[in-house]
């Protein structure tokens, strides 16, 4: 008598109108418009949740900022938002810096993505502050 009971309890688990929702929302209908244009993505290339929080070092291999965002113009990326100073978030400076400033590389020995830059925290700290637009 338990397992029928158990077995009825499952079904209408099953049957519950939130799994049949749920389960639409993962199936794919319907086509993409004509205009849409796909592209493949390999598997070393970058992303930007891999930039954003990575730490920014130095010739001297001192941390000198944090990549906090990233600007787009025109489909390409304009500028690096790096965080400098400030601890937990409090006088925190920001800087916009040209992508090109920027080494961002794959280290597949420790399996990681490393940014640096040549110059200092003092020059960062120096230079015209960024603030986000309203």
């Amino acid at each position: 008598m338990k397992k029928i009971a158990l077995i009825a309890a499952s079904l209408a688990v099953l049957a519950n109108p939130i799994f049949a929702a749920e389960s639409a929302k993962n199936t794919t209908t319907g086509a993409a418009p004509a205009e849409a244009k796909f592209s493949t993505v390999s598997k070393d290339e970058m992303f930007s949740s891999k930039l954003k929080g990575l730490s920014v070092t130095n010739q001297k291999d001192e941390t000198i900022g944090e990549i906090s965002d990233l600007a787009i113009k025109n489909h390409e990326i304009d500028a690096l938002i790096l965080s400098v100073g400030g601890f937990l978030g409090m006088g925190e400076h920001y800087v916009a810096v040209s992508p090109s400033s920027v080494n961002v590389r794959y280290d597949s020995k420790d399996n990681k993505w490393l940014a640096s830059m040549n110059t200092t925290k003092e020059a960062l700290k120096a230079a015209p502050e960024f603030k986000y637009p309203k």
